[in-house]
């Protein structure tokens, strides 16, 4: 089995004077929300493996914050191609995963996270589908299982939403 996570970047500042989108950093709330993700990971028990992360300023200070939870830090690669990818280069990303990884985790930015986790979902619990068919707030995650023996075998609908978990959702728990 291969577990993929995916994970929209928390939120970030809008008002960014003389800097460009890629240099946005998070903002209070997503300095908030993503340790509360990171928590929630450990709690789960589904630490990655393995973390490709966006090189943007606002995904890498989400992995930061949400790695800082994990007892021992996964390996992270930062990605130029995902920045504000499309659906098809996460995927492309994710199949070229090498085999030893169980657990990968993928911090990016919408559409693409979104339309990723859609594309990829075939299958799984029905109330998590309808919440992440509705739509991929920040801080988002979303956990695809696929019944593969290697990353580059996962498809279209092959995934099976295992759980898909909002900041909103933990508040709501808590």
């Amino acid at each position: 089995m291969r577990r993929l996570m995916l994970l929209r970047h928390a939120k970030s500042e809008w008002s960014q004077a003389g800097g460009g989108d890629h240099e946005r950093p998070l903002n209070s709330r997503g300095r908030d929300a993503a340790p509360k993700i990171g928590a929630y990971i450990v709690e789960a028990k589904i630490v990655p493996d393995l973390v490709l992360c966006s090189t943007a300023e606002r995904t890498r200070q989400t992995c930061e914050l949400v790695t800082a939870a994990f007892s021992r830090p996964p390996k992270i690669r930062f990605e130029d191609e995902l920045y504000l990818a499309e659906p098809e280069a996460i995927i492309g990303l994710v199949r070229e995963t090498p085999g030893k990884v169980q657990t990968l985790m993928v911090i990016g930015h919408n559409p693409g996270i979104h339309q990723a986790a859609t594309d990829l979902t075939g299958g799984g619990k029905a109330e998590a589908r309808e919440m992440l068919a509705a739509k991929f707030p920040t801080a988002a995650l979303a956990v695809i299982d696929f019944d593969a023996s290697d990353w580059s075998d996962i498809g279209p609908h092959a995934g099976k939403l295992d759980r898909f978990i909002t900041p909103r959702l933990l508040a709501e728990e808590s």
